[in-house]
């Protein structure tokens, strides 16, 4: 009997779009640039977003791209953690950034939650004396289930923390053993517990369609179970394999304990009955890869992100977006804290934008929201996408990838569960890589 293979494989590499131009473009010869910016006067009527970023985690998931380490000592941690704060006074003190308190706090990772509960009131309480605390409206954080307890979650309440994203990823615990995560199903709903109880205004819990060792019936367990919760909002990732993880290097040796990954056309079905079942339930889409109950529960700082806000990276191999320049921290740990204990901005390399290439990325990053108002892009920079994507838009709108209005771009389902493979067509040559990136 012939064995029909998948039309749509998943094979090695970042499909996942999230900046443009693509990292690989970015260099060190455009620093320069960074400094003009931070040089500059502020833009007070621009948000701002202030990431941090936590590098450590119990242990290293088999599908992880992530800047992330291991098995750090406390004083290892503890050190980082000087250098981090270092960095965030030294940035404060930047003419473009002095005086602007940030809008929107996002604690991303690796593992935030892997801190200690004195350590994270350390770090809530430099960001407040540095950069100031009154306008924050939303201050999210990442949370692996198994470092988190009531005291931790109450003290995480108690420091403003609105948006609670606990990594759940899946509840099956031969799932979660072989993609290499620290947690089990038990610890999920001990967490869970404990964040409702401690008062949290919104508990996200991520998913990841397509684990290795996925069936029908256990991604039908993990849509009920998550139903079963009742979160605020949900979001369900489709399964990748990128260069730099260690499940594409047990793939490329052959390893006989790796089952294969779901290909693409499963993983978007698995997410559009994640997405019905959600809806039925009372949630609304709100992006390709987010559901959410109202309006109080939408993600306030991907949308401000979206839509052109300045953000302020850091930590080890941040990225920062300032002024319509990129810019990305050194990518370990050594190179990125000497510099920045010393006082010094510890950057990397960086991509400073011309006008055409600002409002293509916002276009681009809107596309996964589903919706895209040409009349902000005219109003905004004066420029009209269809006069650049016409044609293209239009040979979407016959494949029923999405619909063209009058004044807006509206994906369907198929279009928006697809979205990061479409967004790649609207790249120009110039920018285009061997995988999106």
């Amino acid at each position: 009997m012939t064995i029909s293979q998948p039309v749509d494989p998943t094979r090695a590499g970042n499909h996942f779009f999230s900046n443009y131009p693509a990292y690989s473009f970015w260099n060190a010869e455009q620093l320069p640039d960074v400094q003009k910016v931070l040089a500059s006067p502020p833009e007070v009527e621009k948000p701002l977003i202030l990431y941090i970023h936590i590098p450590f985690c119990r242990q290293r998931c088999e599908f992880c791209f992530f800047k992330v380490y291991t098995g750090k000592s406390s004083s290892e941690v503890r050190f980082y953690l000087d250098a981090l704060l270092a960095e965030l006074e030294a940035a404060a003190r930047a003419p473009y950034l002095a005086g602007r308190c940030p809008d929107y706090v996002y604690f991303g990772g690796g593992t935030p939650s892997y801190l200690s509960s004195d350590q994270l009131s350390e770090l809530f309480g430099a960001i407040q004396t540095h950069m100031g605390w009154d306008g924050v409206k939303e201050v999210a954080f990442e949370c692996e289930p198994g470092t988190v307890k009531e005291g931790k979650l109450q003290r995480l309440r108690d420091l403003g923390v609105t948006r609670l994203s606990l990594g759940v990823e899946h509840y099956d615990d031969e799932i979660l053993e072989m993609a290499g995560r620290a947690h089990r199903q038990k610890e999920i709903y001990i967490a869970f517990e404990a964040a409702r109880k401690a008062g949290f205004s919104q508990i996200n819990i991520d998913l990841i369609s397509g684990m290795v060792g996925e069936t029908e019936q256990g991604w039908q367990d993990c849509i009920d179970r998550t139903l079963e919760l009742n979160p605020d909002s949900i979001t369900v990732y489709q399964m990748e394999v990128p260069h730099n993880t260690t499940i594409y290097r047990k793939m490329q040796e052959g390893s006989e304990e790796l089952a294969p990954v779901a290909d693409w056309e499963t993983k978007r079905r698995w997410v559009d009955e994640a997405f019905r079942a959600f809806e039925h339930g009372g949630f609304k889409v709100g992006s390709a890869y987010t559901v959410y109950r109202g309006e109080q529960t939408r993600f306030l700082y991907r949308d401000s992100l979206w839509h052109g806000a300045d953000m302020l990276g850091i930590g080890v191999s941040s990225f920062s977006h300032l002024g319509g320049v990129h810019v990305q921290n050194h990518p370990d740990l050594e190179t990125y804290q000497q510099p920045a204990l010393a006082g010094e901005a510890p950057h990397w390399r960086a991509y400073s934008m011309d006008s055409e290439e600002r409002w293509r990325r916002l276009f681009l990053l809107q596309m996964k929201l589903g919706k895209i108002n040409l009349g902000w892009f005219r109003s905004e920079f004066g420029v009209d996408p269809l006069l650049e994507y016409g044609p293209l838009l239009e040979q979407h709108c016959k494949a029923g990838w999405l619909e063209e209005l009058s004044d807006t771009v509206q994906l369907t389902r198929a279009g928006l569960l697809r979205v990061d493979s479409l967004i790649s067509e609207y790249i120009p040559a110039r920018h285009q890589t061997s995988h999106v990136v």
